[in-house]
Parts: structure tokens; sequence; C-alpha cells
């Protein structure tokens, strides 16, 4: 990493990261040489050092096809976007949380699914409710247990900056 000031090796502020993001990005490799990256909606799990991330979708498709060829896989997650002006410098630079890492991505087993959707709907709904089991014959649950994982903030203001908050939308 060039700016190793900017670095998060502490792995609870990585996961920090990963609990404020509402997206992650997968990478896999594509069978045309270019790499194919879709958002998806994820949950995550940690048990003493190690992390997994599930997610979900339909049984065919682009991402299906790439799997049963290569499961290698990177993910990237970031969050808290806002500009920073240099006022003196009149140039800006962006703030943010970001973290990538990689590892193996594989179908969960039928009788692991319930277990693997449980946990991506905590990351969006701290309580637990009851839902539907009626679209899982329609659902495949993936999951990437994290083999790296780096992390990147810029969230410092120093003299002469400024931060610009865009306006409600």
């Amino acid at each position: 990493m060039l700016r190793k000031d900017r670095e998060i090796t502490d792995r609870a502020a990585q996961l920090a990261v990963v609990d404020a993001c509402d997206v992650c990005r997968v990478c896999l490799n594509g069978a045309d040489g270019y790499p194919y990256v879709v958002p998806l909606n994820f949950g995550v799990e940690v048990a003493g050092d190690d992390v997994t991330l599930y997610f979900h979708c339909a049984n065919r498709g682009t991402k299906l096809d790439l799997l049963a060829c290569d499961p290698r896989a990177t993910f990237e997650m970031d969050c808290d976007h806002e500009l920073i002006f240099y006022d003196e410098r009149m140039s800006c630079t962006m703030g943010y949380r970001s973290v990538i890492g990689r590892g193996r991505l594989e179908v969960v087993p039928e009788e692991e699914k319930i277990h693997g959707l449980d946990v991506l709907m905590r990351h969006y709904h701290a309580e637990e409710f009851a839902w539907s089991t009626k679209l899982l014959p329609a659902t495949t649950v993936l999951r990437l247990r994290v083999e790296q994982m780096w992390g990147k903030r810029r969230d410092n203001v120093h003299p002469g900056e400024s931060r610009w908050f865009p306006p409600a939308r």
C-alpha cells in the first residue's frame, strides 16, 4: 500500500468498515479474460479470526457459471464518502473508508442455506424476525471465506481543509 498512513490493519477496524457498508462488490475471473464485477447484498459472520461473507442469488446466471470454472474471488466495500477541499491549494480529495479482500466463493449446501440467509438478514435488520422460506428452492446462497483483507481510509482533516457535504436530494 502506497499510503501506509491510511492503512487500516486492525481487524476490528476493518470489520467496522464492513458493518458500515450496504453493498459488497465481488469480482470473479471472467471466461473472456475480463474481470466480472457484481454488487451484492451480503452478511458477515466472524468466528475468532475467521471472517465469512454470505450472499444470495438466483439458481442460475453468470456468477454461478464463472464460479463453476474458478472459485477465486476478490471483494470490495466502501463507505463514508465526502468531498474534502484544500482551500489554500484550491484542490480537493475524497474522504472514505474501504476494505478489499479475497477468498474462495462456494455454494452453501442446502442444509446451511437458512443459516447463510439469517446472517445476511442480520446485516440489514438487527432484530430477529420471521421470514418466509417459500423462495428457498429458487435461491442459491454463496459464502466467501476471507483469506486476506486490507483496509484503507482517508478521514483526517488537516489545516487548510474544509469538508463539503452535497445538498440533500
